[in-house]
């Protein structure tokens, strides 16, 4: 499919949470959670996902054309209902565009790239604006030392249009889901199941819980298989994707894919160390990132990759 990137756009709260900060909460030493979890620092906001999102999104928007469409590619709402994009549109700014979301967890916005790109090649869109926004600090459970020290906040997005150069330029996508893995990372509140009205509701059901060890165990597997997959199915090799953008879990989960994904190094991008894992905001932040530092460059191919909650993985093949 022919698509292309033509805005981008960040939003990092200013404040900085050290791990030193951090292990007061959580009752762990800095140098614990750096071990555990590779996050030095990460952000916390004090405004919420929709005004994150909008921030990001204004970026996006500068020099461009207002957008058709507004997805919101994030991991967890403002609210329940109504849906977290119409907040976005009333912050930008943006009456009478349509807007829905996207939530596939921490693939939110890899899902939102190919479902763009399908709009957009069937006509039914031509620009389409995907804002990734979370609030990861405002669910921790302090409980949970390992869980609670990874997440940060922070917000990313990116316009997509249709690309007028005949080139493909999105390659490859895929998605697979692992059901057992569903209680492995949790948010077990806020729906039907355990409702506020529920007597056996309790605090801790509203907050972040996740099982790390296990999840990579078996992500870190799965990872392996798709990266070949990706290879063996497309005209491409490893040694020609330029950027490897996964999925910032943690430090050791970026890692792997140069340890196991057998990727150069260099050619992973890693922000997590500064940022924390900032749940379906983390993808486009490290690509935004990069992008605005001069590192990605038109013609580059990029490599998105990730897992999310379920469990599920997905992965991308696009040029920039």
């Amino acid at each position: 499919m022919n698509i292309k990137i033509t805005g981008t756009g960040l939003y990092l709260p200013p404040y900085i949470e050290s791990s030193k900060e951090t292990g007061k909460l959580v009752n762990r030493s800095e140098e614990w959670i750096i071990a555990k979890t590779g996050v030095k620092e990460r952000r916390k906001s004090d405004i919420d996902v929709d005004k994150m999102g909008a921030i990001a999104g204004k970026q996006a928007l500068e020099n461009n054309q207002k957008p058709d469409l507004i997805i919101n590619a994030s991991g967890v709402p403002k609210q329940t209902i109504p849906d977290t994009s119409v907040f976005f549109q009333k912050e930008l700014g943006l009456n009478d565009i349509p807007c829905f979301s996207i939530h596939g967890t921490c693939l939110s916005f890899i899902i939102a790239l190919n479902t763009s790109a399908s709009l957009i090649q069937s006509n039914t869109y031509k620009r389409i604006l995907i804002i990734s926004s979370d609030r990861g600090t405002i669910g921790r459970n302090f409980n949970e030392p390992e869980s609670s020290s990874l997440l940060g906040d922070g917000a990313a997005a990116v316009l997509i249009e249709k690309n007028n150069n005949s080139t493909k330029t999105l390659h490859y996508w895929k998605m697979n889901t692992w059901s057992q893995g569903a209680n492995l990372t949790e948010v077990r509140g806020g729906g039907t199941h355990l409702h506020p009205q529920d007597p056996n509701t309790k605090l801790e059901d509203n907050l972040f819980s996740m099982d790390g060890p296990s999840i990579y165990k078996i992500a870190r597997k799965k990872a392996y298989k798709m990266v070949m997959n990706t290879f063996k199915e497309t005209s491409f090799n490893r040694e020609d994707v330029s950027w490897v953008i996964p999925h910032q879990a943690s430090l050791k989960a970026v890692d792997a894919y140069h340890e196991y994904g057998r990727f150069d190094k260099e050619k992973v991008i890693n922000i997590v160390e500064n940022t924390g894992n900032c749940v379906a905001a983390s993808v486009p932040m490290a690509f935004v990132t990069a992008v605005k530092d001069g590192r990605i460059n038109r013609g580059d191919l990029i490599y998105f990759i990730g897992t999310g909650a379920g469990l599920s993985m997905a992965c991308a093949l696009i040029t920039y």
